[in-house]
């Protein structure tokens, strides 16, 4: 076997550490390498414990390193994976209920079918909480800094209703003041952007 034991492993940590945050695309090529190094060193390891040699301190040493270099490359493959499905958790939160294009075009089979029941999951809790009309969680992750936000129309969305049952007419370029906390979704669906936030009412 060329390279040093867990380069591969080693690799796959740092590219995503080059993306932080990010999902790149999936290096499967790569994860089957270092799953196939890890084979070997196991067959290894164990053709050598057959072998039986008691004392030999050559033979207990490459026992060892091989050893090490199973458990490290465990370590990083499980790390990759927990971060890639970290960073999908994470887009549930930060864009909504539906994957960006370019991000879903990084995602594996699994990880799509991962974020729906992620999805399915969320929204069945949040639709069991508040008083039989559910609690989106997703929006206020911050307390906010303001109550009141002036908002400018990015495109034609149409009738716009408020909790209190009042409707805005939204169309591309109107300016509208509203409550904060009604605003969000439509900042990150880039339906409206934020123009001037109020003092909250505790600043002077």
């Amino acid at each position: 076997m060329s390279g040093m034991y867990g380069e591969i492993a080693l690799e796959l940590i740092k590219e995503l550490d080059r993306h932080k945050g990010k999902l790149p695309p999936f290096q499967e090529n790569e994860l089957r390498q270092a799953l196939d190094e890890m084979q070997i060193l196991f067959e290894q390891n164990q053709r050598d414990v057959s072998m039986n040699i008691p004392g030999n301190p050559e033979f207990l040493a490459a026992l060892h390193l091989r050893h090490a270099a199973l458990e490290r490359n465990k370590q990083c493959i499980l790390a990759y994976l927990y971060t890639r499905l970290k960073v999908i958790t994470d887009l549930r939160w930060d864009h909504g209920p539906v994957i960006p294009a370019e991000v879903r075009a990084n995602m594996t089979e699994q990880e799509v079918q991962f974020f729906a029941n992620y999805n399915k999951t969320l929204a069945n809790y949040m639709g069991s909480l508040g008083e039989n009309h559910g609690l989106d969680l997703t929006q206020d992750l911050k307390p906010p800094k303001t109550l009141m936000v002036e908002i400018r129309v990015l495109q034609d969305y149409g009738e716009f209703e408020l909790e209190d049952g009042t409707s805005v007419l939204l169309k591309k370029d109107s300016v509208h003041f509203l409550p904060m906390s009604q605003c969000e979704a439509l900042v990150q669906q880039k339906i409206v952007e934020v123009v001037q936030k109020q003092k909250s009412l505790h600043q002077k």
